[in-house]
């Protein structure tokens, strides 16, 4: 039963993706193929380097999400820096470069220069895990060459034709770490570098300015929704796997074990359309159709 993997983008929901690994695994799937945006562009870029569910998740698990974001001072336009990021990136993935991953993967990022989608599956992993997480104004964007890159997100929530041209003839589960257009909204909380009495910190939410961040956040949020409905119903993945993560904001410090187990839940209620799309009879009338193919351009990690 072969598939191929379209992990789209949520910040702290993204250990979900290791859940949805991990049962998909257990439930003899192959993974031939993964495609990943933002956060399911680090899970993506790990798993193809070798890295198993269980690894990926004690590693995660050791980390101290304390230190993960810090206010940035000298790492371009963005609010927050991701030194300890990188540093953890380095640590297991040193200068491993794209091409020599265990199964064809790719991660998605965006040129604000062109305005363009970017394709990345050449050149270092670890490069293209920063351009592809480097959520706009809360991380400076990763400059590669000409290329001035942001997340993935911002034109392809969720890679699915990128998942699909990787291996053409395979049918795509996309998993989906956004909520649903009808969920509640739930606003990125910025992390501060000292504690704050809890009676400033309501004194601030009560500002204007709060107010109106919290307006530009939801009406982001409503934005981003929007893509991913459009993006998910004109790309159409065979499967679509939606953990129940709605409840984590994208920058939030989390039980990741508890997130990964959402992630294995999700996968409960989708078996039997797994089964039915990896079967013999819907793998031979996909042989025969012409693949389809999303707009895109590929540039190597450099």
């Amino acid at each position: 039963m072969e598939i191929s993997l379209a992990l789209g983008g949520g910040g702290s929901r993204g250990y979900a993706h290791i859940g949805v690994i991990r049962r998909l695994e257990k439930e003899g799937f192959l993974i031939r193929a993964v495609a990943g945006t933002s956060a399911g562009g680090i899970v993506a870029a790990l798993y193809a380097a070798g890295f198993s569910p269980d690894e990926m998740e004690s590693h995660f698990a050791e980390l101290d999400q304390s230190k993960l974001f810090s206010i940035s001072l000298s790492e371009g336009p963005g609010l927050l820096s991701i030194s300890y990021v990188t540093q953890l990136l380095e640590k297991y993935l040193g200068e491993r470069d794209s091409e020599t991953l265990k199964i064809p993967c790719a991660l998605v990022a965006v040129d604000i220069r062109s305005h363009r989608e970017v394709i990345l599956t050449k050149g270092r992993v670890v490069d293209a895990i920063l351009a592809t997480i480097a959520i706009p104004g809360i991380f400076a964007p990763k400059i590669l060459g000409e290329y001035e890159l942001v997340d993935g997100a911002v034109l392809n929530p969720v890679p699915v034709t990128i998942a699909r041209s990787l291996m053409k003839y395979l049918p795509v589960v996309a998993v989906v770490l956004s909520p649903e257009m009808q969920a509640p909204a739930n606003f990125v909380h910025i992390p501060l570098p000292v504690k704050i009495p809890t009676p400033i910190v309501e004194r601030l939410t009560r500002l204007r300015l709060a107010h109106a961040f919290q307006i530009f956040e939801q009406s982001v949020d409503l934005g981003q929704r929007m893509i991913t409905a459009l993006r998910l119903e004109v790309d159409d993945p065979e499967v679509i796997i939606r953990p129940e993560v709605a409840m984590i904001g994208i920058l939030d410090k989390t039980d990741i074990g508890a997130v990964v187990a959402l992630g294995e839940k999700a996968v409960e209620a989708v078996l039997p359309d797994l089964r039915r799309e990896t079967s013999w009879s819907r793998r031979m009338g996909r042989g025969i159709l012409t693949p389809r193919r999303g707009r895109r351009r590929e540039i190597p990690a450099q």
